[in-house]
């Protein structure tokens, strides 16, 4: 199969970026051939913004190219990854033109919020999803705290939720949990179209021992990532067991003065993806404190296959990907208390924190490889090939027989 990958990349790579290129290895690994077309956020710099505003709801650069790029090399797929905001929707109705069916993976929540978090003034907002034109996001800037900027944003969705290009255009979505195709239902999207197919690792890194006495969190220094519940927990928890903070973004001042103010507190910034790995082998726990609905972040990924028990905000898909009392715990978002809870009992029971050692492991094993991951998207891209797959859009969760333990 020839596949034409798309993809508009960020300026601070992230999971999306992670994802799009190992995606691509992953198919190749496969024998199929992938055609990559990428811009760049970095492209934008510059740009006159009313310019940019044209660009970002129909590029028509972007419409050209790609037209010109499916006539030379006729791909069986489009498979899009993000479009904003060079890229534009404009891509979906290039390959419409020439045929050619559109999958589009649904990394983050664009299509419902400007934002993309579905997150505003440290809470949880859903106050755009449903709406034709989501002018509350203006109101409060809720894009780069600028009301342009978010306008910017909202035109084109008002623009493409009036020609109905989500539901006309893509043949196919993939939603990352179940959590998020209920989201996107909701806001109106067509149930039939949906997939759920969550993020993997085409590699596995192995798994890890975890003698190191030390909780990690790792991910963007920002708000909704519950940056702010991590360190006030470590305010207590700090005499009792060490946090190393991997990570950077505008929260960085506020961890590295906890680094100077709060024992045992660690900021080791950026690190390669093969030093973190070995810190995650090495850990007792990674906590994941988001305030916000998480999409599926590689790092749960990567923390079930080394065998790494995970304390995470009992919110959103975080729910159900970490099984309370099997790979993990959740505490309440937003609860500093509640999590010193958590970390204080894992380590006062290391039976239990062993187990659910062994049952990330199993997770991974059973959901998040490769293989598995392959299998799940050569039946997307079946159904879109054929119209009669279409009916199995909604693949049953898994349901491994497993045992969870009570906390």
């Amino acid at each position: 199969m020839k596949i034409l990958s798309v993809h508009n990349s960020y300026q601070q790579p992230g999971g999306e970026d992670q994802v799009f290129a190992q995606e691509a290895d992953l198919l190749r690994l496969h024998g199929h051939q992938v055609l990559l077309y990428q811009a760049s956020n970095d492209q934008v710099t510059g740009t006159n913004p009313l310019v940019l505003l044209g660009n970002t709801i129909w590029n028509r650069q972007t419409y050209r190219e790609l037209r010109a790029l499916m006539q030379r090399e006729r791909p069986e797929i489009v498979h899009v990854h993000n479009t904003f905001p060079v890229i534009s929707p404009a891509a979906y109705y290039a390959a419409n033109e020439e045929g050619i069916p559109v999958v589009q993976t649904l990394h983050n929540y664009r299509l419902l919020c400007p934002a993309y978090t579905l997150f505003r003034d440290g809470h949880v907002c859903e106050d755009c999803v449903g709406k034709s034109i989501p002018w509350p996001s203006v109101v409060h800037a809720c894009y780069r705290a600028s009301r342009p900027a978010t306008a910017a944003v909202a035109a084109m969705l008002a623009t493409h939720n009036y020609k109905q290009t989500w539901s006309k255009t893509v043949s196919a979505y993939i939603a990352l949990t179940d959590f998020a195709r209920d989201k996107f239902i909701q806001a109106g999207f067509p149930a039939a179209k949906i997939f759920v197919k969550p993020n993997c690792l085409r590699a596995d890194p192995g798994l890890g021992e975890g003698r190191g006495n030390f909780a990690l969190f790792v991910g963007r220094l920002t708000p909704e990532k519950g940056i702010g519940t991590l360190l006030e927990a470590w305010r207590e928890l700090g005499n009792e067991l060490p946090l190393q903070v991997a990570g950077d973004g505008p929260m960085a001042p506020e961890v590295e003065k906890a680094s100077r103010e709060t024992e045992n507190v660690t900021w080791l910034k950026w690190l390669p993806r093969v030093e973190t790995l070995q810190r995650m082998k090495d850990a007792l726990v990674i906590v994941l404190p988001s305030a916000w609905y998480e999409g599926f972040p590689m790092i749960l990924a990567e923390a079930f296959a080394v065998g790494l028990p995970v304390i995470a905000s009992n919110l959103g898909s975080m729910s159900s990907i970490v099984d309370h009392g099997r790979t993990g715990l959740h505490f309440e978002a937003g609860n500093a208390s509640d999590l010193v809870d958590k970390v204080r009992w894992l380590r006062a029971h290391p039976a239990e924190a062993m187990h659910m050692r062994t049952q990330a492991r199993l997770e991974f094993e059973g959901k998040y490889t490769g293989d598995r991951n392959y299998a799940q998207l050569m039946r997307i891209y079946e159904s879109v090939l054929s119209p009669l797959g279409q009916r199995n859009a909604h693949e049953p969760a898994f349901a491994p027989v497993v045992e969870s333990v009570s906390v």
